[in-house]
C-alpha cells in the first residue's frame, strides 16, 4: 500500500512557478473569442495585435526598458541562444571570440560549446567559492577579437548574484557586447537594463507565475543581432513565426503583477529562507550552504547534508510531500557531479550531498515547520543506514 502523504510542499520554484490566478484569467480571453492572428489586418488580427503590444509593454516596464527593446520568444533558452548565436552570426569573419562562465546555464554552455565547434574561441571564466565572477577575470579575458561576455545574473543552483553592471561597465568601455541570463532574477529582484549596462538579457514567463512556453529577450535599441528563425516579419522582422498571443498576454500580466508586488516578495521570501536555514542547523549536524551567504537570490537555499546521497534525499522528501532538486544527479549509482558546485571546487563529499530548495510565493512558515523535523528523521535514518559505508565515491 502506498503511504500515506501528510501534505505537499512545493520548494521547487527555481524550477517552475505555479501560474497566477490572475495571468490565468487574463490569458482565457485569447484561446476563445479574440482568438485573432495577430499579424492579420482585420479587426481580429488587430485586437490580437493591440494585446501583444500592451504585454510588450509590460514586460518592459519590469526590466526598465523600452517596448520596443523587447522580442517574445517561445522561452529563456531560445533567448539565451539567439542572444548569442545571433551575436556571432554578426560578427562572424570580423571578430571570432566570445566569454562567459563555468557555472552558467546549460542553455548558454551548450550554445557556446556548438559556436566553438563552427570555429569559434570560447572562454569559460573561473568563479570563487561562492559561484562568483569577478569583473577583473572580464577585463582579463577580453581581446580584440571579443565580440560578446555572457554571464548570467543569478546562478540557478546556488542563487549567488553576479556583479553585472560592474561586468557590463567593463565590457562597454571594451567595446563588447554584454548578454545576462536573468531568467532566476526577473520577477524577483529590481531589474533596470541600462543601468545595468546590459545589450542582451533573457527572461522567462513561468520563472515568475507566468505560463510556460513564453519568454523574451531585452536587445538594446540600435543593435542588430543574425537571426536566429527565419520566415515572416514577425516582431519587426527580428523573429520569425506567428506570435503566441496568449502567452505574451501571459507574461505581461505576471510581469505587472511581479512590478507590484516584488519589494513584499523579496522581502518574505528572505526571511522564510532564513528561518529554513537557521532551523535546519539548529536540528541536523553537517548541514553546509552552497553559495553567498548575501548575495544571493532570497528564494534560494543550496544545502549539503554530509553523509547522504542527494538521490536518497529527494526520493524520501518526495514520500512525505515535499519536492526540491538536487544540487547534482546521481544516475545508476554512478555520482554526475553539478557543474557549478564543481566549479566553485566544493568537496566530492559536499557536491553529492547537495539539493536545492527553491520557495515562492504560496510556501509559510507552516511548511517550514512541516519539512525541518521531517528532513531531521530522513537524515538520521540514512546516515544510520550508511554507517561504516562507503555511500559516495567520485565518478
Amino acid at each position: 500500500m502506498a503511504p500515506v502523504i501528510e501534505r505537499h510542499v512545493y520548494f521547487d520554484h527555481s524550477a517552475t512557478t505555479p501560474v497566477d490566478p490572475e495571468v490565468v484569467e487574463a490569458m482565457l480571453p485569447f484561446f476563445t473569442g479574440t482568438f485573432g492572428n495577430a499579424s492579420s489586418i482585420h479587426s481580429f488580427g488587430q485586437k490580437a495585435k493591440v494585446a501583444i503590444e500592451d504585454a510588450r509593454r509590460q514586460v518592459a516596464g519590469l526590466i526598465g526598458a523600452e517596448p520596443s527593446e523587447v522580442v517574445f520568444t517561445s522561452c529563456g533558452t531560445e533567448a539565451d541562444n539567439w542572444a548569442i548565436k545571433g551575436s556571432a552570426y554578426f560578427f562572424e569573419g570580423k571578430k571570432k571570440h566570445l566569454i562567459t562562465s563555468m557555472v552558467e546555464h546549460h542553455a548558454v554552455l551548450f550554445t557556446c560549446n556548438y559556436l566553438h565547434q563552427h570555429g569559434f574561441d570560447v572562454t569559460y571564466l573561473p568563479v570563487d567559492k561562492f559561484g562568483m565572477v569577478s569583473p577583473a577575470s572580464v577585463a582579463e579575458a577580453i581581446r580584440e577579437d571579443t565580440f560578446l561576455v555572457s554571464v548570467m545574473h543569478a546562478n540557478n543552483e546556488v542563487g549567488t548574484i553576479n556583479p553585472v553592471q560592474e561586468i557590463g561597465a567593463v565590457c562597454r568601455e571594451r567595446g563588447v557586447l554584454f548578454h545576462t541570463d536573468a531568467v532566476q532574477t526577473v520577477g524577483k529582484l529590481p531589474i533596470a537594463v541600462h543601468d545595468m549596462n546590459v545589450d542582451l538579457l533573457s527572461l522567462s514567463g513561468h520563472k515568475f507565475y507566468g505560463p510556460k512556453g513564453v519568454g523574451a529577450l531585452f536587445m538594446r535599441r540600435g543593435l542588430q543581432l543574425g537571426k536566429l528563425i527565419h520566415g515572416g516579419h514577425q516582431e519587426r522582422d527580428r523573429r520569425a513565426g506567428t506570435e503566441n498571443v496568449a502567452g505574451a498576454v501571459g507574461l505581461g500580466k505576471a510581469a505587472e503583477l511581479c512590478q507590484t508586488r516584488l519589494d513584499e516578495d523579496e522581502r518574505r521570501l528572505a526571511k522564510l529562507s532564513g528561518d529554513l536555514f537557521s532551523k535546519l542547523r539548529e536540528v541536523i549536524s553537517g548541514v553546509y550552504l552552497n553559495g553567498h551567504e548575501s548575495q544571493r537570490l532570497p528564494g534560494i537555499l543550496n544545502i549539503s547534508f554530509d553523509g547522504v546521497a542527494n538521490d536518497s534525499l529527494m526520493q524520501n522528501l518526495d514520500l512525505k510531500g515535499i519536492a526540491v532538486s538536487g544540487g547534482s544527479a546521481c544516475n545508476s549509482g554512478m555520482a554526475e557531479t553539478s557543474h557549478v558546485l564543481n566549479a566553485m571546487g566544493l568537496p566530492m563529499n559536499l557536491m553529492v550531498s547537495a539539493i536545492r530548495f527553491s520557495l515562492g510565493r504560496s510556501n509559510s512558515e507552516e511548511e517550514i515547520d512541516y519539512t525541518v523535523p521531517a528532513l531531521r528523521e530522513i537524515v538520521e535514518r540514512l546516515r544510520g543506514m550508511n554507517k561504516g559505508k562507503k555511500v559516495l565515491t567520485a565518478p
